[in-house]
């Protein structure tokens, strides 16, 4: 025990770096568990929408989304999805939602308050549109 203590007092910069990462990792963890939604890869969104006739709904803006999208993919906006008036979304409460941005990273605010808005089964795909075309999965255009 005395060496790990002589090593932080020797290594300070190191050790405090040590501790951030270590805090990150736990946080990451215990968010994955709380979180109201689940992450899912190109091939669970394949399996949710050929099983369970999953609704995609694509947040990225429309110049980006006629570039390429999942097929059956709707486009809305970040702010048109948790407006509340939605039909193409409110008919779906119960159904698998799944929701993709850009890169992964904002679809998250997007599905936390689908998910408080009593959204039973929302998703977001890791790593978004580009995780989509990474694997060789076709896009639609247009």
């Amino acid at each position: 025990m005395q060496e790990y203590i002589n090593f932080f007092i020797a290594h300070p910069i190191m050790s405090g770096a040590w501790v951030v990462l270590f805090i990150a990792v736990i946080y990451s963890f215990v968010q994955a568990k709380i979180s109201p939604f689940t992450r899912i890869n190109p091939q669970q969104l394949t399996q949710l929408v050929n099983r369970e006739d999953a609704l995609l709904v694509d947040t990225r803006p429309a110049a980006d989304f006629n570039k390429g999208h999942i097929a059956g993919a709707i486009n809305l906006t970040h702010e048109q999805a948790i407006s509340g008036k939605n039909a193409k979304l409110e008919n779906h409460k119960s159904a698998p939602i799944i929701i993709l941005c850009a890169s992964g990273m904002t679809a998250g605010k997007t599905a936390g308050q689908l998910a408080s808005a009593g959204f039973e089964n929302v998703n977001i795909l890791s790593g978004g549109m580009s995780a989509w075309t990474g694997a060789n999965l076709p896009v639609v255009k247009g």
